[in-house]
């Protein structure tokens, strides 16, 4: 089989070094790619926003299966593109894709599907705006109705600040505060059948002890010791299937990848978000510990045959990611630094560790970064305390100027299980 991976970034890195690992897999394609991905796979220039320029590409290499990583195209149509060429794609339609691109239809979903989340008001005016914060009260939880990167959420104790954030966007979604740890469950699905992955914990915010500013994020890890063993099932019924059910139900079936992320509160669990898309950086993690091939998987997704899909199979390691940004992430990231010492990660901690692009690119001969998230590096254990040591090992030799990352990745994590 030839596969097209659509996107850049550490995620599709990540599905494409599975990829590569896929005995079916004969031909490795990504468009646009970085400098990463093109160890393993040829690069097109084409732009992952067109979904024609993308179709004729699919076409052009004869792909028997196209992935869409990022958000941003299927909420622009690409994958409908690539299936009106004929060619099996996994990544929800345009319009199943709102179920990430607008909050508001997100929620209209989850009462239709009685799938719990946070009580929520739709605000356009600052009426509205001033009305559901003095509601909710604080932290004060406010969300931008469309796509932002991962970086549309605000929570904070400032009323000041959260009303801000609400004016400046043209519609917002102001919710309740859940409390509890966060848990990324992942589900890949062909509008009926619905098949689960191992969840991942995620860290959003920039600095350790989840100091500062929200992120795309900055570290995950798998599996979550702490969590109750019956949590996939739990969600399974109460969240996944039902929400693939309500979309099918409106004429709008999701195939593709549908990602809960959930707040275990005090009353249950709780829908904070649904994304269209593997998350980034958990996908890196749960797919480290994949043993099953993934290109047969979605494909059967893409083909409406999932329900002929055996069960998964995982790897008993622990996973961990380490997030390296660039000076200044998140707000102005500098790009163009050279970065240095992948060749000692690749020589000295491979297979248990490794490095996955983001925000890259070649300059003649070197690697420089390109993007806020520079690099995932990723490494596999025993347990949590075995890949965390052997992430932070790789972490150091990683060079480039003025970057940063968090150093408390796993670790409550790891010292609760050890």
């Amino acid at each position: 089989m030839k596969v097209l991976v659509i996107g850049g970034g550490a995620r599709e890195h990540a599905l494409c070094r599975s990829l590569s690992l896929d005995p079916d897999v004969t031909s490795l394609h990504c468009a646009p790619g970085n400098a990463g991905i093109a160890e393993v796979a040829e690069l097109h220039p084409v732009d992952a926003m067109d979904g024609a320029a993308v179709a004729r590409l699919a076409t052009g290499l004869g792909a028997g299966l196209v992935i869409v990583g990022p958000e941003a195209p299927l909420v622009a149509g690409v994958a409908d593109a690539v299936r009106e060429a004929g060619i099996p794609c996994f990544g929800p339609s345009r319009e199943a894709a709102e179920l990430e691109g607008s909050k508001a239809f997100a929620k209209d979903v989850m009462a239709g599907a009685g799938v719990p989340t946070a009580r929520s008001y739709v605000c356009t005016t600052a009426e509205e705006i001033d009305g559901a914060l003095d509601a909710f009260g604080a932290p004060y939880v406010v969300k931008d109705d469309g796509l932002a990167a991962g970086k549309g959420v605000v929570v904070t104790d400032d009323l000041a600040a959260a009303r801000a954030h609400a004016l400046a966007c043209d519609r917002v979604v102001i919710e309740e505060f859940l409390d509890g740890p966060e848990v990324s469950l992942f589900a890949i699905t062909d509008g009926v059948t619905v098949l689960p992955l191992q969840p991942a914990q995620d860290f959003k915010r920039a600095l350790d002890g989840d100091e500062g500013p929200n992120t795309g994020g900055m570290g995950a890890y798998s599996p979550l010791p702490w969590a109750d063993p019956k949590l996939v099932d739990e969600v399974m019924a109460s969240v996944l299937q039902p929400t693939v059910d309500e979309l099918r139900r409106r004429g709008t079936p999701f195939a593709g990848l549908l990602y809960a992320g959930l707040a275990i509160t005090s009353r249950g669990v709780r829908v904070i978000e649904f994304n269209a898309r593997f998350g980034d950086p958990e996908t890196q993690v749960v797919l480290a510990r994949l043993r099953t091939p993934l290109a047969g998987v979605l494909l059967n997704a893409a083909n409406g045959t999932l329900d002929i899909q055996p069960p998964l199979v995982w790897r008993d390691d622990a996973a961990v990611t380490v997030v390296i940004a660039s000076h200044n992430y998140p707000e102005t990231p500098r790009t163009g630094d050279p970065i240095t010492g992948l060749d000692d990660v690749a020589a000295k901690d491979a297979p248990h560790a490794y490095v996955l692009h983001a925000g890259t690119r070649t300059e003649g001969n070197a690697v420089v970064s390109a993007g806020g998230r520079v690099l995932s590096v990723t490494a596999t254990g025993a347990d949590l305390s075995q890949a965390r040591e052997r992430a932070y090992a790789a972490v150091a030799r990683v060079r480039l100027d003025g970057s940063q990352h968090r150093t408390d990745i796993a670790r409550k994590a790891a010292e609760a299980s050890a």
